[in-house]
Protein backbone atom coordinates (compact mmCIF):
# COMPACT_ATOMS: atom_id res chain seq x y z
CA UNK A 1 0.00 0.00 0.00
CA UNK A 2 1.44 3.39 -0.95
CA UNK A 3 2.15 6.07 1.67
CA UNK A 4 -0.51 8.61 0.62
CA UNK A 5 -3.47 6.18 0.57
CA UNK A 6 -2.30 4.76 3.91
CA UNK A 7 -2.15 8.27 5.40
CA UNK A 8 -5.70 8.99 4.19
CA UNK A 9 -6.92 5.66 5.54
CA UNK A 10 -5.41 6.23 8.99
CA UNK A 11 -6.68 9.82 9.07
CA UNK A 12 -10.17 8.55 8.24
CA UNK A 13 -9.79 5.98 11.02
CA UNK A 14 -9.01 8.65 13.60
CA UNK A 15 -11.90 10.75 12.31
CA UNK A 16 -14.25 7.83 13.01
CA UNK A 17 -12.67 7.29 16.43
CA UNK A 18 -13.09 10.99 17.21
CA UNK A 19 -16.82 10.58 16.61
CA UNK A 20 -16.98 7.74 19.13
CA UNK A 21 -16.58 10.27 21.95
CA UNK A 22 -19.86 11.93 20.92
CA UNK A 23 -21.64 8.62 20.34
CA UNK A 24 -20.28 7.24 23.60
CA UNK A 25 -21.52 10.30 25.46
CA UNK A 26 -25.04 9.73 24.08
CA UNK A 27 -24.94 6.05 25.07
CA UNK A 28 -23.46 6.61 28.53
CA UNK A 29 -26.63 8.09 29.94
CA UNK A 30 -28.75 5.20 28.69
CA UNK A 31 -26.98 2.07 29.97
CA UNK A 32 -24.08 0.78 32.06
CA UNK A 33 -20.66 0.82 30.35
CA UNK A 34 -20.13 -2.93 30.09
CA UNK A 35 -23.54 -3.41 28.51
CA UNK A 36 -22.74 -0.65 26.02
CA UNK A 37 -19.37 -2.26 25.23
CA UNK A 38 -20.90 -5.68 24.67
CA UNK A 39 -23.64 -4.36 22.37
CA UNK A 40 -21.11 -2.26 20.47
CA UNK A 41 -19.02 -5.31 19.68
CA UNK A 42 -22.01 -7.52 18.88
CA UNK A 43 -22.95 -4.97 16.22
CA UNK A 44 -19.31 -4.77 15.11
CA UNK A 45 -19.11 -8.56 14.72
CA UNK A 46 -22.25 -8.58 12.57
CA UNK A 47 -20.94 -5.66 10.48
CA UNK A 48 -17.61 -7.40 9.93
CA UNK A 49 -19.19 -10.45 8.25
CA UNK A 50 -20.18 -8.79 4.92
CA UNK A 51 -17.02 -6.67 5.03
CA UNK A 52 -14.81 -9.77 5.20
CA UNK A 53 -16.85 -11.73 2.64
CA UNK A 54 -16.75 -8.94 0.04
CA UNK A 55 -13.06 -8.10 0.45
CA UNK A 56 -11.41 -11.39 1.45
CA UNK A 57 -13.97 -14.14 0.86
CA UNK A 58 -14.91 -16.75 3.45
CA UNK A 59 -12.40 -16.33 6.31
CA UNK A 60 -10.11 -19.29 6.85
CA UNK A 61 -10.25 -20.78 10.33
CA UNK A 62 -7.15 -19.81 12.29
CA UNK A 63 -4.61 -22.48 13.15
CA UNK A 64 -3.51 -23.09 16.74
CA UNK A 65 -0.76 -20.46 16.73
CA UNK A 66 -3.04 -17.86 15.13
CA UNK A 67 -5.83 -18.71 17.57
CA UNK A 68 -3.59 -17.93 20.54
CA UNK A 69 -2.72 -14.55 19.01
CA UNK A 70 -6.40 -13.83 18.28
CA UNK A 71 -7.39 -14.61 21.86
CA UNK A 72 -4.75 -12.17 23.08
CA UNK A 73 -6.02 -9.58 20.59
CA UNK A 74 -9.55 -9.93 21.95
CA UNK A 75 -8.26 -9.87 25.53
CA UNK A 76 -6.07 -6.78 25.05
CA UNK A 77 -7.72 -4.55 22.45
CA UNK A 78 -11.35 -5.21 23.36
CA UNK A 79 -11.92 -6.82 26.76
CA UNK A 80 -9.20 -5.34 28.98
CA UNK A 81 -9.11 -1.99 27.14
CA UNK A 82 -12.82 -1.44 27.80
CA UNK A 83 -12.59 -2.60 31.41
CA UNK A 84 -9.68 -0.25 32.08
CA UNK A 85 -11.26 2.61 30.12
CA UNK A 86 -14.63 2.62 31.86
CA UNK A 87 -13.08 1.93 35.27
CA UNK A 88 -10.79 4.91 34.82
CA UNK A 89 -13.53 7.20 33.56
CA UNK A 90 -15.63 6.40 36.63
CA UNK A 91 -12.87 7.92 38.80
CA UNK A 92 -11.20 10.72 36.79
CA UNK A 93 -12.25 13.31 34.22
CA UNK A 94 -12.47 12.49 30.54
CA UNK A 95 -9.83 15.13 29.74
CA UNK A 96 -7.34 13.66 32.20
CA UNK A 97 -8.08 10.20 30.80
CA UNK A 98 -7.47 11.46 27.26
CA UNK A 99 -4.15 12.97 28.39
CA UNK A 100 -2.91 9.57 29.58
CA UNK A 101 -4.18 7.77 26.46
CA UNK A 102 -2.28 10.33 24.35
CA UNK A 103 0.91 8.60 25.56
CA UNK A 104 -0.04 5.50 23.52
CA UNK A 105 1.92 6.38 20.33
CA UNK A 106 5.08 6.87 22.41
CA UNK A 107 4.56 3.51 24.14
CA UNK A 108 4.01 1.78 20.77
CA UNK A 109 7.14 3.36 19.27
CA UNK A 110 9.36 2.37 22.20
CA UNK A 111 7.98 -1.17 22.33
CA UNK A 112 8.31 -1.57 18.54
CA UNK A 113 11.91 -0.42 18.70
CA UNK A 114 12.72 -2.93 21.46
CA UNK A 115 10.76 -5.93 20.19
CA UNK A 116 10.90 -5.51 16.41
CA UNK A 117 14.04 -3.40 16.03
CA UNK A 118 12.06 -0.73 14.19
CA UNK A 119 14.42 2.21 13.55
CA UNK A 120 13.80 5.00 16.06
CA UNK A 121 15.13 8.10 14.33
CA UNK A 122 15.61 11.55 15.80
CA UNK A 123 12.88 12.93 13.56
CA UNK A 124 10.61 10.05 14.63
CA UNK A 125 11.12 10.91 18.30
CA UNK A 126 10.64 14.62 17.59
CA UNK A 127 7.43 13.95 15.68
CA UNK A 128 5.95 11.80 18.45
CA UNK A 129 6.78 14.41 21.10
CA UNK A 130 5.42 17.20 18.89
CA UNK A 131 2.14 15.33 18.37
CA UNK A 132 1.95 14.60 22.11
CA UNK A 133 2.36 18.30 22.95
CA UNK A 134 -0.33 19.16 20.41
CA UNK A 135 -2.66 16.52 21.85
CA UNK A 136 -2.15 17.95 25.36
CA UNK A 137 -3.09 21.44 24.12
CA UNK A 138 -6.21 20.06 22.41
CA UNK A 139 -7.30 17.91 25.36
CA UNK A 140 -6.70 20.64 27.97
CA UNK A 141 -8.41 23.35 25.89
CA UNK A 142 -5.51 25.57 26.92
CA UNK A 143 -5.59 24.75 30.66
CA UNK A 144 -2.46 22.59 30.59
CA UNK A 145 -1.32 23.19 34.18
CA UNK A 146 -4.71 22.30 35.64
CA UNK A 147 -4.79 19.12 33.58
CA UNK A 148 -1.35 17.75 34.42
CA UNK A 149 -1.41 18.58 38.15
CA UNK A 150 -3.09 16.36 40.68
CA UNK A 151 -2.36 13.06 42.33
CA UNK A 152 -1.90 9.69 40.72
CA UNK A 153 -4.52 7.21 41.87
CA UNK A 154 -6.34 4.09 40.78
CA UNK A 155 -8.16 5.95 37.99
CA UNK A 156 -4.91 7.06 36.38
CA UNK A 157 -3.50 3.57 36.86
CA UNK A 158 -6.51 2.12 35.02
CA UNK A 159 -5.92 4.46 32.07
CA UNK A 160 -2.29 3.34 31.94
CA UNK A 161 -3.84 -0.10 31.55
CA UNK A 162 -5.53 1.27 28.41
CA UNK A 163 -2.16 2.40 27.05
CA UNK A 164 -0.67 -1.01 27.75
CA UNK A 165 -3.66 -2.87 26.31
CA UNK A 166 -3.67 -0.95 23.02
CA UNK A 167 0.10 -1.22 22.70
CA UNK A 168 -0.14 -5.00 23.08
CA UNK A 169 -3.04 -5.13 20.61
CA UNK A 170 -1.02 -3.15 18.07
CA UNK A 171 2.18 -5.18 18.44
CA UNK A 172 0.47 -8.58 18.35
CA UNK A 173 -1.27 -7.40 15.20
CA UNK A 174 2.07 -6.80 13.47
CA UNK A 175 2.97 -10.47 13.93
CA UNK A 176 -0.33 -12.08 12.98
CA UNK A 177 -0.80 -9.85 9.94
CA UNK A 178 2.10 -11.71 8.33
CA UNK A 179 -0.05 -14.84 8.13
CA UNK A 180 -3.65 -13.56 8.11
CA UNK A 181 -5.49 -10.86 6.10
CA UNK A 182 -6.34 -7.70 8.12
CA UNK A 183 -10.15 -8.00 7.94
CA UNK A 184 -10.20 -11.67 8.95
CA UNK A 185 -7.81 -10.91 11.77
CA UNK A 186 -9.99 -8.08 13.12
CA UNK A 187 -13.15 -10.18 12.69
CA UNK A 188 -11.82 -13.04 14.81
CA UNK A 189 -10.37 -10.64 17.39
CA UNK A 190 -13.69 -8.78 17.72
CA UNK A 191 -15.55 -12.09 17.97
CA UNK A 192 -13.20 -13.24 20.75
CA UNK A 193 -13.48 -9.95 22.63
CA UNK A 194 -17.27 -9.93 22.35
CA UNK A 195 -17.45 -13.41 23.86
CA UNK A 196 -15.25 -12.25 26.75
CA UNK A 197 -17.54 -9.27 27.41
CA UNK A 198 -20.72 -11.38 27.48
CA UNK A 199 -20.56 -12.51 31.11
CA UNK A 200 -19.71 -9.04 32.56
CA UNK A 201 -22.53 -7.54 30.46
CA UNK A 202 -25.02 -10.10 31.77
CA UNK A 203 -23.92 -9.29 35.32
CA UNK A 204 -24.41 -5.63 34.41
CA UNK A 205 -28.13 -6.24 33.78
CA UNK A 206 -28.05 -6.67 29.99
CA UNK A 207 -31.33 -8.60 29.68
CA UNK A 208 -33.26 -6.07 31.76
CA UNK A 209 -31.77 -3.09 29.93
CA UNK A 210 -32.36 -4.26 26.34
CA UNK A 211 -36.11 -3.41 26.21
CA UNK A 212 -35.49 0.08 27.60
CA UNK A 213 -32.85 1.29 25.11
CA UNK A 214 -33.95 4.44 23.24
CA UNK A 215 -33.68 4.74 19.41
CA UNK A 216 -30.95 7.39 19.62
CA UNK A 217 -28.88 5.08 21.80
CA UNK A 218 -29.24 2.30 19.20
CA UNK A 219 -28.10 4.74 16.49
CA UNK A 220 -25.09 5.68 18.60
CA UNK A 221 -24.30 2.01 19.24
CA UNK A 222 -24.53 1.36 15.50
CA UNK A 223 -21.99 4.11 14.88
CA UNK A 224 -19.70 2.73 17.59
CA UNK A 225 -19.99 -0.80 16.21
CA UNK A 226 -19.84 -0.13 12.47
CA UNK A 227 -17.79 3.06 12.19
CA UNK A 228 -15.68 3.04 15.33
CA UNK A 229 -15.00 -0.69 15.41
CA UNK A 230 -15.55 -2.71 12.21
CA UNK A 231 -14.23 0.01 9.87
CA UNK A 232 -11.90 1.77 12.31
CA UNK A 233 -10.17 -1.36 13.61
CA UNK A 234 -9.86 -2.82 10.10
CA UNK A 235 -8.35 0.33 8.60
CA UNK A 236 -5.97 0.66 11.56
CA UNK A 237 -4.68 -2.88 10.97
CA UNK A 238 -4.28 -2.19 7.25
CA UNK A 239 -2.19 0.82 8.25
CA UNK A 240 -0.05 -1.28 10.58
CA UNK A 241 0.52 -3.82 7.84
CA UNK A 242 1.54 -1.08 5.41
CA UNK A 243 3.81 1.17 7.50
CA UNK A 244 4.39 -0.59 10.83
CA UNK A 245 3.10 -0.09 14.39
CA UNK A 246 5.00 3.03 15.45
CA UNK A 247 4.30 5.05 12.29
CA UNK A 248 0.62 4.03 12.31
CA UNK A 249 0.31 4.53 16.07
CA UNK A 250 1.22 8.23 15.98
CA UNK A 251 -2.03 8.90 14.10
CA UNK A 252 -3.86 8.11 17.36
CA UNK A 253 -3.10 11.65 18.55
CA UNK A 254 -5.39 12.93 15.80
CA UNK A 255 -8.33 11.37 17.67
CA UNK A 256 -8.76 14.20 20.25
CA UNK A 257 -8.37 16.76 17.45
CA UNK A 258 -11.28 15.25 15.52
CA UNK A 259 -13.26 14.72 18.74
CA UNK A 260 -12.99 18.42 19.61
CA UNK A 261 -13.74 19.46 16.02
CA UNK A 262 -16.85 17.30 15.82
CA UNK A 263 -18.01 18.46 19.28
CA UNK A 264 -17.67 22.04 18.05
CA UNK A 265 -19.61 21.32 14.85
CA UNK A 266 -22.33 19.06 16.28
CA UNK A 267 -22.63 20.08 19.93
CA UNK A 268 -21.64 23.77 19.65
CA UNK A 269 -18.91 23.35 22.28
CA UNK A 270 -16.48 26.24 22.71
CA UNK A 271 -13.01 25.83 21.23
CA UNK A 272 -10.17 28.19 22.17
CA UNK A 273 -7.55 29.30 19.62
CA UNK A 274 -4.88 27.34 21.53
CA UNK A 275 -6.75 24.15 20.57
CA UNK A 276 -6.26 25.01 16.89
CA UNK A 277 -2.54 25.47 17.57
CA UNK A 278 -2.52 22.04 19.23
CA UNK A 279 -4.23 20.51 16.21
CA UNK A 280 -1.60 21.96 13.90
CA UNK A 281 1.17 20.55 16.11
CA UNK A 282 -0.42 17.09 16.06
CA UNK A 283 -0.65 17.16 12.26
CA UNK A 284 2.95 18.39 12.01
CA UNK A 285 4.10 15.62 14.35
CA UNK A 286 2.32 12.97 12.29
CA UNK A 287 3.96 14.36 9.13
CA UNK A 288 7.43 14.34 10.72
CA UNK A 289 7.08 10.73 11.88
CA UNK A 290 5.93 9.51 8.48
CA UNK A 291 8.34 11.38 6.23
CA UNK A 292 11.40 9.49 4.92
CA UNK A 293 13.55 8.64 7.94
CA UNK A 294 16.94 10.04 8.68
CA UNK A 295 19.72 8.63 10.85
CA UNK A 296 18.51 6.28 13.57
CA UNK A 297 19.38 6.88 17.21
CA UNK A 298 22.27 4.79 18.39
CA UNK A 299 22.05 2.87 21.62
Amino acid sequence: MRTAPTALLLTATTFLWGGTFIAGRLVAGDMPPLTASFLRFVIATAAMIPLVLVNEGIPVLPDRKQLISILFLGLSGIFSYNIFFFTGLSQISASRAALIIACTPLAIAIASSILFREPLTRSHCAGIILSLIGAILVISNGHVYALITGGFGSGELALLGCVGSWTIYTLIGKGILRTMPPLSCVFYAVLAGTAMLAVPALNDGLLDILPTIEPMAWISLAYLGIGGTSLGFSWYYRGIKAIGPSRAGVYINLVPVFAVLQSWLLLSETVKPIVLVGGVLVCLGVFVVNRPSVRPLRG
